[in-house]
């Protein structure tokens, strides 16, 4: 029976348990699975690290394992909602971020493939989600259709996270929409997998434009040269600006700071360690939230921003010194 006090939101909650409980009804009796046209292991991996989330069989180390054994090899092991009370998932009783990307996923182009029944899902979603102060909404477009990502009501929209959905939608490549959506649902749950991605969003953004532009660039390249190359080929400020090559030395000094940001906090996550087989002193001393947020934000701005540059259509070399 709920009581009183479960239906009071807890750290990092706003989404009551009575909220919870009405999803989850909405999830188990609408027919279709939570996992589209995907299965559980591919849905899931696009919100979490599998391979470094235990297993709840002692035959097997990691989620990913334990989960191919109980739904691929042996299908009706568990039922099928078991995700929505599986502790290690945090759709239950974690932070909102957690459900909240879940839901998102749930009617993602990819993973749905009726957008009607998409749609539907949203309203549905969005009618019991704005009674605690949230609502998934349209961030940028996949092949025509929307990609929703939460929202809270009546608060500042995170602009840089929303403009990086919308990049990962014009690119049209799944593993970036992948990554902006990893790094935003991560951030209150996993905040070493949320620093972690935004590395490799990074990444991705600098080398979907160098390979756009011809440019060359070496697998075992970092972040801070991958970004170093990336804006010696982009035109960072219009032509008519004054002293726009003193402008454009500027911009890039801008733009090396956030990446050494996100290169800087993905070292020190490093030093934290992570995944499976951390020692219990080492786990006691994880990165917070703060941290994530931090990272995300900065990655997310810098990708933009390099992106929408490249899609301006730069010139081959950027005005002003190298960097």
């Amino acid at each position: 029976m709920t009581t009183a006090h479960d239906d009071q939101p807890g750290p990092g909650r706003r989404i009551t348990r009575a909220t919870r409980r009405d999803l989850f009804d909405y999830i188990r009796t609408e027919g279709m699975p939570w996992y589209g046209r995907l299965d559980d292991i591919a849905f899931l991996s696009r919100l979490y690290d599998l391979d470094d989330l235990p297993s709840d069989d002692y035959r097997f180390s990691t989620a990913r394992e334990d989960i191919r054994q109980h739904c691929v090899r042996n299908p009706g092991d568990w039922p099928d909602d078991w995700v929505l009370t599986d502790p290690r998932f945090g759709l239950d009783n974690g932070p909102d971020e957690q459900l909240l990307g879940f839901l998102a996923q749930t009617v993602h182009p990819v993973v749905c493939a009726d957008p009607g029944r998409a749609a539907a899902m949203v309203s549905d979603f969005n009618r019991m989600l704005s009674r605690d102060g949230w609502a998934l909404e349209p961030r940028g477009r996949m092949s025509g259709r929307p990609v929703y990502a939460p929202t809270l009501l009546g608060g500042l929209p995170n602009s840089a996270v929303g403009s990086a959905h919308a990049v990962a939608a014009r690119l049209d490549a799944e593993y970036v929409a992948q990554q902006v959506t990893r790094m935003e649902g991560a951030v209150a749950a996993e905040p070493e997998l949320a620093i972690g991605t935004a590395k490799e969003f990074i990444e991705s953004i600098c080398k979907t434009i160098l390979d756009e532009r011809q440019e060359p660039h070496d697998k075992n390249d970092d972040v801070l040269t991958l970004v170093r190359k990336t804006t010696k080929c982009l035109q960072l400020v219009p032509d008519q600006l004054d002293s726009a090559a003193p402008a454009a030395a500027t911009v890039k000094r801008m733009m090396m700071n956030l990446a050494q940001l996100v290169q800087g906090a993905a070292e020190l996550r490093n030093a934290y360690g992570t995944g499976h087989g951390r020692s219990k002193a080492q786990a006691s001393q994880r990165l917070t939230s703060r941290h994530a947020r931090l990272a995300v934000g900065a990655a997310a701005t810098l990708g933009v921003f390099l992106y929408e540059t490249h899609e301006e259509g730069g010139v081959s070399a950027a005005t002003g010194p190298g960097l």
